[in-house]
């Protein structure tokens, strides 16, 4: 398993801020809209993005194990679940990808972090990130909630939200709306997150 990490880096910077697409297999939405952002070779800014185009090398919901990765995170309310479509794992941070994130977090002191999902349309946000929820809303035109609307043991939100106290934000996007309109939307607020948070 090997998770592309590519960094956009001011030795310099204000804030440093990571972004992660394709948790889930089957929402490979991320991964495009990361990838055709960094095609253009953006230029330096004030802030070091750090990129994962695709965490999930599966093209399926779980990875290759069967598992959720994000229902996997060392929470205090992780639980394991006989849900098949939110399999857990038998344990939590069994995962190799959910291992790699976990010591990319405690190794860095990410300002802010920021997840690519599908379908709900909707700018969710966990820990202190309403602020930064709400600009992110701006460019999307998407709601903003700090409650997805169900329970969700384990998941990334939870560990790095709640539990650390780092502005998380899942960004659910609108399936049916234009994949090139929607990829103009997410290279204007990559360049928000660059030059101006």
């Amino acid at each position: 398993m090997s998770v592309n990490l590519i960094i956009s880096q001011n030795s310099n910077y204000d804030k440093k801020l990571l972004i992660i697409g394709v948790f889930h297999g089957d929402e490979p939405q991320g991964e495009y809209f990361i990838n055709s952002y960094l095609e253009k070779k953006p230029k330096i800014g004030k802030n070091s993005l750090y990129f994962i185009p695709r965490l999930n090398q599966n093209n399926e919901r779980k990875n290759k194990k069967g598992v959720d990765l994000n229902r996997n995170f060392p929470t205090k309310n992780w639980i394991k679940s006989e849900n098949n479509d939110y399999f857990g794992g038998r344990e939590p941070n069994s995962e190799q990808e959910v291992k790699f994130l976990v010591d990319l977090i405690n190794n860095n002191n990410f300002s802010a972090i920021i997840t690519i999902h599908s379908p709900y349309k909707v700018v969710n946000y966990d820990g202190p990130a309403k602020e930064l929820a709400q600009k992110i809303s701006e460019f999307l035109g998407y709601k903003v909630t700090s409650d997805i609307g169900y329970p969700t043991p384990g998941s990334f939100g939870t560990y790095c939200g709640v539990e650390r106290n780092i502005p998380t934000i899942t960004i659910e996007i609108d399936e049916e709306e234009d994949i090139e309109l929607l990829n103009k939307k997410f290279a204007s607020l990559f360049d928000y997150l660059k030059d101006e948070y």
